[in-house]
């Protein structure tokens, strides 16, 4: 009480002067022109009015009720970084001053995100780091390190398989759900309520055509179902029919399923659901739906990932409005919820070093974390963003503050005097379409001779790959909510799942609730 009454008091004194510095929370971040930039005044009220931001806000140290973990696949400070400009442009207003949602929170950090056995990650044991609290080896889910790729007997085992935070929120009686752009039974996703020794056992056909014999590997979708994770999960939506149907059907969108063992397991949900249980296959269907008349609700919105935003698809919800849908359900437990929402489609679009796009989804993903903000009381809600792994993107060269950032560059290069775009890759696929050779001799296209207009328009890269891979740098971490200024500093990305449940007095770790055995939320 003592620290809330000593930021009250500050936070009256800085009122006070405020109007004199411009430094108010009102002011916009905002900016029209690059002119105001050349004004020292600007950059001084701009200084003080962080610091002011930063002084009037008291730590919160209430216990979290609800806890939202958004994760951008593959989003890289540079994509961030990207992405803040790119929306600003679009809106018309200076992008470098632009901030995407999360970068509004007060409590900034890093995590280091390498797996056991690889230096640069996948989505897989990122997945077990993030929301288990342990470290795993390359393309394996919710099992230890013991369990090596394909070791389907190892990951069975009871003392190999971890314990994700929805278990934690299960087992401490709150609801739990999850929310992806990508197949719900895709590496992130699945972090959330399975355990394989290989990512791409998404079905029984895929374990088969792995080599593996199902009855001794259970596939993900199965795991959804089944599993004591899964079944549990008040709300499930993302795409990926095909993994949950038996191969003799199609699903609403015209696609045969994959499944060998004729199970229907959309239909098994819902028969096994108790009290209302809704399946949707559209937006329409979803913005139909009556929350306060669902527990339990499963969206799949096409047959495999949803289509890019920037695509025309059809009757396909976006992130924020999936995200909305989630809370609206999962808000109908009084004590609270855990809720994963993934944009992981960023991923996917820097693969194919389609720049616009995975901009375009980072975007979206800011969206949805806006859209969590406007339904949740901050004094209760934990909202932690972050990523599982970077890219190989950059933003390079000395181009001008305001220069489209999905364009050229304003610069030339100073040894072949040829253009180059503001956002390059390290490797990429189609590199016959940026290198020529001539006498023996490779020279760079002229990327004035390209179009970067479209939204598949790839960009250049250096070293030739089918897919540009993964990066290996450290991703940030966003904080906003009950104990969020724990969230700062550099750590393992196995610690986040450790904090939010120290915040939310949730998990086998040491919890506020046992610093602070009454613990309240805030009233």
């Amino acid at each position: 009480m003592r620290a809330l009454r000593f930021f009250a008091a500050l936070a009256l004194q800085l009122t006070a002067c405020s109007s004199q510095y411009k430094y108010g929370p009102e002011q916009s971040w905002d900016l029209d022109s690059i002119s105001e930039l050349k004004s020292k005044e600007f950059w001084f009220h701009d200084a003080q009015r962080t610091l002011y931001n930063k002084l009037s806000t008291p730590p919160n140290q209430y216990r979290a009720k609800n806890v939202i973990f958004f994760l951008g696949d593959g989003m890289s400070v540079p994509t961030v970084t990207a992405g803040r400009i790119f929306d600003g442009q679009l809106r018309g207003v200076v992008g470098e001053r632009n901030r995407l949602e999360f970068e509004k929170f007060n409590y900034v950090g890093l995590s280091k995100t390498y797996c056991v056995n690889k230096q640069v990650a996948d989505s897989a044991c990122t997945a077990s780091a993030y929301l288990s609290g342990i470290k795993a080896n390359y393309l394996t889910i919710g099992v230890t390190a013991d369990v090596e790729l394909n070791d389907c007997k190892g990951s069975r085992l009871p003392q190999n398989r971890l314990s994700s935070i929805a278990a934690w929120a299960l087992k401490g009686g709150k609801s739990a759900g999850l929310v992806t752009t990508t197949r719900v039974t895709h590496a992130s996703p699945a972090g959330v309520y399975a355990h394989t020794s290989n990512r791409d056992f998404e079905s029984d056909y895929d374990v088969t055509k792995l080599g593996q014999n199902p009855g001794n590997c259970p596939d993900i979708a199965q795991q959804l179902i089944d599993g004591e994770v899964g079944k549990r999960l008040r709300v499930v939506m993302g795409g990926g029919t095909i993994k949950f149907l038996p191969n003799t059907t199609t699903d609403v969108f015209g696609n045969k399923g994959q499944r060998l063992d004729n199970r229907n397991l959309i239909e098994e949900w819902q028969q096994t659901k108790p009290g209302n249980a809704r399946v949707v296959f559209s937006r329409t269907d979803l913005l139909n739906n009556d929350p306060q008349n669902t527990d339990f609700l499963l969206g799949l919105f096409n047959a495999s990932h949803l289509a890019y935003h920037m695509d025309d698809s059809i009757d396909t919800p976006t992130l924020p409005e999936m995200t909305a849908a989630a809370i609206n359900v999962l808000s109908r437990d009084p004590n609270g919820y855990f809720l994963f929402v993934e944009g992981g489609r960023i991923d996917h679009a820097h693969h194919e070093t389609k720049a616009k796009k995975a901009l375009d989804e980072t975007v979206q993903f800011s969206d949805a974390v806006r859209k969590a903000r406007q339904l949740t009381n901050p004094w209760d809600t934990l909202i932690v963003v972050s990523a599982d792994h970077g890219h190989t993107v950059t933003i390079s060269g000395y181009p001008d503050v305001n220069n489209s950032i999905v364009g050229l560059n304003s610069e030339l290069s100073n040894v072949d005097q040829l253009p180059y775009t503001a956002i390059s890759y390290a490797n990429g696929p189609a590199y016959e379409r940026f290198y020529k050779s001539t006498d023996g001799v490779v020279e760079r296209v002229d990327l004035r001779n390209l179009d970067f207009s479209k939204p598949d328009a790839i960009y250049p890269h250096g070293v030739p790959m089918t897919e540009e891979t993964h990066g290996g740098g450290d991703v940030a971490v966003y904080a906003h909510g009950p104990w969020s200024h724990l969230f700062t500093g550099v750590y393992e990305q196995s610690t986040l799942p450790h904090l939010m449940g120290f915040a939310s007095c949730l998990g086998p770790g040491i919890t506020y609730c046992d610093l602070q055995p009454k613990a309240r939320y805030s009233p």
